[in-house]
């Protein structure tokens, strides 16, 4: 099914033509004539499905000029809300719409004036329901209500939040719910605020049928040296690392970076500001490897990602989901590689049980003596307010990160 198979306005086939959007996505051909109807819909599918454009086309084809907000967007992160802003400006590039993101770490005096002019309003749920609290938000005739990557913002404990801010929308509206995983505590949600909502679920793995997955099993202390090994055989194009804690993440990156791998981390701890400047060059590939934890990739939208790589196992199956939906996309294919040793059994069972397609593979040939060990304690932090560099380093020049600047 193509977009122009469904009654979408010409201004906004158009911006899609530009956009090279043709053939709709499963859950897009599913899910799209419901919510350009007017109806409650609820999207199960992965990241990179193409679950923005679902939501954000009837968005733009409602929104009348001049009415105030007319339509809020949820989002589980900065980097998200972000994303879909942009996603929502691309699509409205021949019909005009104001929209405002509205994030936390951002002064909120800023958006004061910028919100008096919005249609269509996307934020996290903390800083959104900041502004309520301020009165700087009208949401009364808030006529589509999206909740994206609704999971994500479970995880986050962000549900009491957005059970409050719903109470400010009026109940005669549209509500879209969008998610790679609907837990129990997410149908619990719909059931109470949305109305007879139409459900779309994508088969198995459908949306990621060009991702291959593998595991390969060693020793604890070995980890690092079999990561570098693979890096060097499979040579990606760009790669996202993936562990379980902050620390490692700055350990990795920083062992990686020492080791002639150019790479770098993000997570919670950092400031917003540096996440966004990491963010926007891997998105330019001015580096290949990023380092990240669960946290702070959610609902990261980048294309062109090449290579998964879990260091940790994530303790959940839906959490792998979420990693392995930042490769294969646009029909592209990816690849998932888990490094396991002893300590990791229990978590890789729990994933196993849902990708039953998770292979074990033998490094043929592979020395662990071949490659350099993990340090830990190589650098340590500098405070936030620095402006130098974000890293220094215990000794003198050597393995010194480079700076990133604002572009």
């Amino acid at each position: 099914m193509r977009f122009s198979d469904v009654e979408i306005n010409k201004p906004i086939l158009r911006a899609l033509e530009d956009l090279q959007y043709k053939k709709m996505t499963f859950i897009q051909k599913s899910a799209l004539p419901s919510a350009l109807n007017g109806e409650d819909v609820i999207g199960q599918s992965p990241t990179g499905s193409g679950k923005t454009a679902t939501f954000s086309i009837p968005i733009i084809q409602e929104i009348v000029n001049g009415r105030g907000v007319q339509a809020l967007v949820l989002s589980p992160t900065r980097e998200l809300a972000l994303q879909t802003t942009d996603m929502i400006n691309d699509i409205s590039k021949y019909q005009k719409v104001n929209v405002v993101t509205v994030y936390g770490g951002q002064p909120i005096r800023i958006q004061f004036n910028k919100l008096r002019k919005a249609e269509i309003i996307v934020g996290t749920p903390g800083r959104i329901l900041d502004h309520l609290r301020r009165k700087t938000i009208d949401l009364s005739n808030v006529k589509i209500l999206v909740l994206d990557e609704a999971d994500r913002m479970l995880d986050m404990g962000f549900i009491q939040d957005i059970t409050t801010i719903i109470r400010f929308t009026k109940k005669k509206r549209q509500t879209m719910l969008f998610s790679a995983t609907i837990p129990r505590e997410i149908k619990r949600l719909a059931l109470r605020f949305m109305k007879n909502p139409k459900m779309f679920k994508s088969q198995g793995n459908i949306e990621k049928p060009h991702v291959r997955h593998s595991f390969i099993e060693v020793r604890k202390n070995e980890k690092f040296q079999m990561l570098q090994a693979l890096l060097e055989r499979e040579k990606p194009s760009s790669a996202i690392i993936f562990t379980n804690t902050q620390v490692m993440t700055d350990t990795l990156a920083q062992n990686l970076f020492k080791n002639k791998y150019n790479a770098w981390a993000i997570h919670g701890g950092l400031k917003q500001s540096r996440r966004e400047r990491i963010m926007g060059r891997f998105r330019k590939g001015s580096f290949p490897i990023l380092v990240a934890t669960d946290v702070a990739s959610r609902g990261l939208d980048i294309t062109g990602v090449s290579h998964i790589f879990n260091y940790d196992i994530p303790s959940r199956a839906d959490d792998y989901t979420h990693r392995i939906g930042r490769t294969a996309r646009a029909g592209k294919t990816g690849r998932a590689i888990s490094i396991l040793s002893q300590d990791d059994h229990d978590n890789m069972r729990r994933v196993h049980i849902k990708y039953k397609d998770i292979e074990p593979e033998f490094f043929e040939g592979f020395k662990s003596n071949s490659y350099p060990k993990i340090k830990f304690g190589l650098q340590k932090r500098i405070k936030a307010n620095s402006k130098k560099r974000f890293y220094r380093k215990k000794s003198k020049n050597r393995g010194k990160m480079p700076i990133i600047k604002s572009s």
